[in-house]
């Protein structure tokens, strides 16, 4: 299984879509999955741009193209009949294969993500190529009642489209990215999966994130890793 991981820094307009097309005409060949992270379509900080920017699932075409060849997973905000999502989008064999709606969007301190998106209801399973796949978007990772969801999932992959902000800085690192790290290493040992975790970089109005994107394994143990604060796509093969 080889596994690419995105970790852009998305920019608030539409733009993004023919950045994240090019990066998949990149790697495709090399890959048999491309993850990028969360909102990577539309840029973290929208609030009214939603009512310009956000995507029709008809609008993604080129990506159902691309995902003939090599599967594909992006965040994007997406219309839907209720208004709009903050979504993880999972692409596969010319087709939108399942697509996870945020469940718990934040509305607190520099976050206000409810107060634009309407909130998901379920966290639901699939088949992909690479065995049962559950997908999450950020902050519904820190609830400890989706551990008990995906434990009872019982995926062989987790995959976490995340916008974390820096913040917590100390002499001994990050504060956010070594809280992140030991919930996707929990996850990781509770549901016996691995965890593909895509982390953006970059600034939006003064909020700066981190990236440091990685790959857990069954164990709980980080056996891929990405810098921090650094744009960078790379490929990592992971032995089954």
């Amino acid at each position: 299984m080889r596994v690419t991981l995105a970790q852009t820094s998305p920019k608030l307009n539409r733009s993004n879509l023919d950045d994240i097309c090019k990066t998949i005409e990149e790697f495709k060949n090399r890959s048999d999955l491309i993850v990028f992270c969360e909102l990577s379509l539309n840029g973290y900080l929208l609030q009214d741009k939603l009512y310009e920017d956000a995507w029709d699932i008809d609008e993604l075409s080129k990506i159902e193209i691309l995902s003939k060849d090599v599967d594909i997973v992006v965040g994007a905000a997406m219309k839907d009949a209720n208004g709009f999502r903050n979504a993880a989008l999972y692409f596969s064999n010319g087709k939108l294969l399942s697509q996870h709606n945020k469940v718990h969007l934040p509305n607190y301190g520099m976050f206000e993500e409810a107060r634009y998106f309407k909130a998901g209801e379920i966290f639901e399973s699939f088949v992909s190529q690479f065995g049962k796949t559950s997908m999450l978007v950020c902050e519904d990772l820190w609830h400890e009642s989706v551990h008990v969801d995906l434990i009872n999932e019982n995926p062989d992959l987790i995959i976490a489209l995340v916008a974390s902000p820096a913040r917590g800085f100390s002499d001994d690192g990050l504060f956010i990215e070594e809280k992140w790290y030991s919930i996707i290493k929990t996850v990781a040992r509770e549901c016996s999966a691995k965890v593909i975790f895509v982390n953006r970089v970059g600034f939006e109005d003064g909020l700066g994130f981190w990236g440091a994107s990685c790959i857990v394994d069954n164990g709980g143990n980080i056996i891929h890793q990405l810098p921090r604060y650094e744009t960078i796509t790379k490929t990592f093969k992971i032995l089954e």
